[in-house]
């Protein structure tokens, strides 16, 4: 059976392919000078003594029942936090149902390797600063973020075992990547008005959208609307709900046209009224996204049609 990798972000990894996964190794130092990355799955759990290291760690918790300890704090975990750990600092996991399976992905980054990332991004080390300044060394994330996250986790695990060409330079993007976004985490984290703002605004945009779906939906004429940048729009949108407006928009018109057909309302003025260029457009644009035609839709309730339409 085929598996997307779509799906399996979806269900965090659960069906990933066993290539993927890492024998569990006990030792604390590295064998690799710049990074080393594994993805986990444990069984048969014993206790890990609280250890540390010289080099940074990103720990992302995928299942199991447990809490982590890092210094002195102790944070339960649940699916999609991450824990950033620098080095020096003791830490350890404490099991809590020793049945249950634990499943985790851990990078390890050398300071050498950090340094070489320093030189083209000067921020990239931002989230291991502020968690030290801050004493948290652990973040919660919301479904749509942790999906994010793991897929970048996940790029960075294909290219690590592939040998293709550029191999470093992608390594350096997709770590790179995957640093930025755990900045932005933890940036919101230390900023909370500003995500409070984000996400009122988030909200306000939804609900236009939704009581507006036959008008310009525009990226532009949202920004008028609500008087800021298109492009904080797109980053506001992106960051929270994992998706560009556009495809937001395209699935929010798709679920109403499904209510106007239903209402005997003819297909072809269905599709112009949720902005579709033409039916053609509309037709590709339902199918894709139901399954079947509007068409079939229709014919599968047995509405009547004021004129009647062939595809």
């Amino acid at each position: 059976m085929c598996i997307l990798k779509e799906e399996l972000l979806f269900f965090g990894g659960k069906e990933m392919a066993r290539h993927y996964h890492s024998e569990f190794d006990a030792r604390q130092h590295m064998t690799d000078a710049d990074f080393e990355i594994f993805f986990c799955e444990d069984k048969d759990l014993s206790n890990v003594s609280i250890h540390r290291h010289d080099y940074y760690e990103i720990y992302f918790f995928l299942e199991g029942d447990l809490s982590y300890q890092i210094g002195k704090n102790v944070y339960p975990l649940k699916y999609g936090d991450i824990c950033l750990i620098p080095p020096g600092v003791f830490h350890r996991p404490q099991f809590l149902d020793w049945d249950h399976p634990y499943r985790r992905i851990v990078l390890w980054l050398s300071p050498d390797y950090l340094k070489h990332l320093l030189e083209s991004q000067s921020d990239i080390a931002y989230c291991f600063n502020e968690s030290d300044q801050m004493n948290c060394h652990h973040f919660s994330t919301d479904f749509s973020t942790a999906q994010i996250v793991f897929g970048k986790l996940i790029d960075i695990i294909e290219e690590h075992q592939r040998r293709a060409a550029f191999h470093q330079d992608m390594l350096d993007c997709y770590i790179t990547s995957l640093l930025l976004s755990i900045n932005r985490i933890v940036y919101q984290k230390q900023q909370p008005s500003a995500n409070v703002k984000q996400r009122f605004l988030l909200s306000n945009i939804c609900d236009y959208i939704n009581e507006h779906l036959d008008e310009d939906l525009s990226l532009d004429a949202l920004a008028r609307e609500f008087y800021v940048s298109k492009y904080h729009i797109s980053h506001v949108f992106k960051d929270n709900m994992g998706m560009p407006v556009h495809k937001y928009l395209l699935r929010k018109r798709l679920d109403a046209s499904k209510n106007s057909i239903l209402s005997g309302v003819p297909l072809h003025e269905v599709a112009q009224t949720f902005g579709f260029k033409d039916y053609t457009s509309f037709f590709r644009a339902f199918k894709k996204e139901f399954g079947m035609a509007p068409k079939e839709f229709k014919d599968s309730y047995s509405i009547p049609s004021v004129n009647p339409e062939e595809e």
